[in-house]
């Protein structure tokens, strides 16, 4: 007993302690947003007790994640990687829910699972370890075909199935991840030059119709009149509702006069923030966010090696980019493209996957500065 008690005080010293006090500080502060939010119409009480459970579970697996060295977890591989692509490929079957258009969730029982968010934690330790096994061969041709190939499948994938939001969060992270390793700058100069014929291919060819307006809407004033009862509604809404609280917010009391947008509780939460809590509490959870997101860089950099840094810099790709987009969607400065706020927005595996990459973050972390105390004794 006094072995098991000495260990896990040995990993709660060694442990980086900012970044469990900021989630779970933004979970409990979620599980607060969304009781408030219970309105007919708008969200109910299952969402608040799924979102619960959702954070227990998650706060939980961030912690055995992070007891457990992150080396294990990346030999382990071979064996996370096919249960997150079967989880993937079981949206084609009758498990599949189709929900705005995107194939994106499964119904097993009472459960709905969002099986794109489990893949994405799992291909953050699949491409670091591909990475890492690469070492400084990364600008070898022979080497770099596969690993372009490993980044842009399940990106494919998750598009193919209609969800352009998850899948362009594949795209940054392996971006981010590609850039973080070391590429050459002759590839990066490639892959920018390679930019405008993607994307007029992407234009004409791949997005359909509503794809574009959403894209087109955000530069045209008349658009937006023409479409703010379609289109631009949802936008709309969200920006009168995120203005509606200016300075100091109008409270939590009396909802029901508010001005309310549909997914307010997910997409548009950012917008609930604005009118409850004002311009002080949007600046405040931004604020919380991006110390988030600039610990967990510095964990990247502070990384004993490689994989602990890559590990790290997919984490924080994931983070930053939900983040950015979810808020630029409500200032009406990027498409909507379905994108939730990390920690906040309801959704079950958003919310446990999201605590499983920071307990990621947390084993580099307690790893790193166990293996240093370990070296200094031993050189004692």
């Amino acid at each position: 007993m006094k072995r098991v008690l000495k260990f896990f005080g040995n990993h709660l010293k060694h442990m980086d302690k900012v970044i469990p006090v900021i989630c779970i500080g933004l979970t409990v502060f979620d599980i607060f947003l969304v009781n408030s939010m219970v309105k007919p119409g708008f969200v109910d009480e299952h969402a608040v007790k799924v979102q619960l459970a959702a954070a227990i579970l998650g706060i939980c697996a961030a912690g055995v994640i992070s007891l457990i060295d992150y080396k294990f977890i990346s030999k382990c591989w071979f064996v996370i990687a096919p249960i997150a692509l079967i989880l993937q490929l079981l949206v084609w079957t009758p498990l599949g829910v189709r929900r705005d258009d995107d194939l994106a969730w499964l119904e097993i029982g009472p459960l709905s699972i969002q099986p794109s968010e489990i893949l994405k934690f799992v291909f953050i330790i699949t491409l670091a370890t591909h990475i890492h096994k690469i070492g400084d061969k990364i600008n070898s041709p022979k080497h770099l075909l596969p690993l372009l190939a490993h980044g842009l499948f399940p990106a494919g994938l998750i598009m193919i199935q209609g969800d352009a939001g998850s899948g362009l969060v594949f795209v940054f992270i392996f971006v981010v991840m590609l850039f973080s390793a070391g590429i050459s700058w002759k590839y990066i100069v490639a892959g920018i030059a390679c930019v405008p014929p993607i994307l007029y291919v992407a234009w004409n060819f791949i997005m359909q119709d509503h794809h574009r307006k959403r894209i087109l809407i955000l530069f045209d004033k008349e658009m937006q009149e023409q479409e703010i009862l379609d289109a631009y509604m949802q936008q709309y809404n969200g920006t009168i509702c995120l203005g509606s609280g200016q300075l100091k917010g109008l409270g939590f009391t009396n909802t029901d006069n508010y001005h309310w947008t549909f997914e307010i509780n997910n997409d548009y939460v950012f917008s609930y923030i604005g009118m409850t809590m004002g311009f002080i509490g949007c600046m405040a959870v931004v604020l919380v966010l991006m110390v988030l997101c600039l610990k967990i860089l510095s964990d990247a950099s502070g990384a004993q090696d490689k994989l602990g840094k890559m590990i790290c810099t997919g984490v924080f790709a994931l983070l930053f980019f939900h983040c950015v987009i979810n808020i630029g969607m409500v200032l009406s400065v990027v498409p909507v493209i379905g994108i939730p706020l990390p920690f906040i927005s309801t959704g079950g595996t958003a919310m446990l996957m999201m605590h499983a990459c920071m307990g990621l973050v947390l084993s580099v972390s307690a790893h790193k500065e166990k293996e240093k105390h370990m070296f200094y004794t031993e050189k004692d």
